[in-house]
């Protein structure tokens, strides 16, 4: 039987609390472990229960989701976080990926993208909708007026292709059929680019190629 993603839910409102465990409940393959109001409360809950992944709104009382994002994923660095709220703000997205999210994910967009986005931050991979990531992109190029031309000196061609995919959210499966690369190969090249660029994880390959502007560097 596959092992279920034990998921922790954070919201300051009980009726979104109620609607997202009802939601995430249909899934065979997730459980809902424990919910919180507070960005304190879901740390004494991440503590106690060691969930997979958090669902987190950016809008608490008190202390914001941002910092409960960054408390948990520096004291719990095996749980992962995916944002969830109503806020399509370009600067929360970016402090959101810098506070280590594995997710941004709006409200509006329906039940499915959060199910992929959980999902997705249980691989360690990176998980936006597709209009939070556009913005993203957008707002990073015109933050970041020089692109650091050494940022990407170590990488080779075939590298920085699979570079440019994590970035845009790509699993290792849709990286190797976009490449026609086997998955094994896609995992090779992954880890080789985080040991070429000092990094942990593909959160940070995502932010380090968004935020140097990898699409020039592609030929």
């Amino acid at each position: 039987m596959t092992k279920r993603i034990r998921l922790l839910i954070v919201d300051d409102h009980a009726v979104v609390r109620l609607g997202l465990r009802t939601l995430l409940a249909d899934e065979p393959d997730l459980e809902v472990v424990a919910e919180a109001g507070t960005a304190e409360e879901a740390l004494v809950q991440v503590a106690n229960h060691h969930p997979d992944v958090v669902v987190l709104d950016i809008q608490l009382p008190g202390r914001s989701g941002l910092e409960a994002c960054h408390d948990i994923r520096a004291q719990f660095p095996e749980t992962q976080v995916v944002i969830l709220t109503s806020h399509a703000v370009e600067g929360f997205v970016e402090q959101a990926l810098r506070a280590g999210a594995a997710g941004y994910v709006l409200k509006q967009v329906g039940n499915e993208e959060l199910v992929r986005a959980v999902h997705a931050a249980q691989r360690g991979e990176i998980a936006l909708d597709p209009k939070t990531a556009t913005k993203v992109v957008a707002s990073l190029k015109t933050l970041q007026t020089q692109a650091d031309t050494s940022a990407f000196r170590d990488l080779s061609q075939r590298e920085l292709d699979v570079l440019a995919l994590v970035a845009r959210g790509k699993s290792n499966r849709e990286i190797g059929q976009v490449l026609n690369l086997s998955e094994i190969t896609v995992r090779n090249y992954v880890s080789n680019i985080l040991e070429k660029l000092h990094m942990r994880n593909r959160i940070e390959l995502a932010t380090y190629a968004v935020q140097h502007r990898i699409e020039e560097h592609l030929g």
